[in-house]
């Protein structure tokens, strides 16, 4: 990719959304086709979780690899341009990621982090199969994948 001009380059990460992502948008679709009903960003909650499931007290985050650091995975990587700032700034954004989780089920909430690589990885089926099994308590995984590829 060419290099942008700071502007071009700030201009471009402004219009990144934080709501209605692709992988968000995997994740929601497949719940509602498989019957779970559920509710968006509740602004009640620390953090805005993307996905409310009240009937099952539960929560799902749709975390991005690279705004939320995701260690280890192969679509996260540093920005060889202003490195500090960057570096800085995902910490800082790990760092509420933590403090939210803990605020969340502190609060009684379950809490499920669905990382944008496995939205790619894994079938919508499978995913839904995962996310269920996790709903109804079969499995007791905190986030997806529970391993790396």
């Amino acid at each position: 990719m060419a290099e942008n001009a700071p502007m071009d380059r700030s201009e471009i990460m402004s219009r990144i959304g934080s709501r209605n992502t692709k992988p968000e948008m995997v994740v929601r679709q497949g719940l509602h086709a498989a019957g779970f009903r559920y509710r968006l960003h509740a602004r009640n909650l620390p953090g805005s979780p993307d996905i409310v499931l009240p009937k099952y007290r539960s929560l799902i985050l749709v975390h991005g690899c690279f705004w939320h650091a995701h260690k280890g995975c192969r679509n996260f990587r540093l920005p060889k341009s202003n490195t500090d700032f960057w570096r800085e700034k995902l910490v800082r954004n790990a760092e509420r990621d933590a403090r939210q989780l803990k605020e969340l089920q502190d609060a009684g909430w379950r809490t499920l982090v669905v990382w944008e690589c496995a939205t790619r990885d894994f079938s919508t089926k499978k995913l839904v199969r995962r996310i269920a099994a996790w709903l109804r308590q079969e499995v007791q995984i905190v986030q997806i994948p529970d391993e790396l590829p």
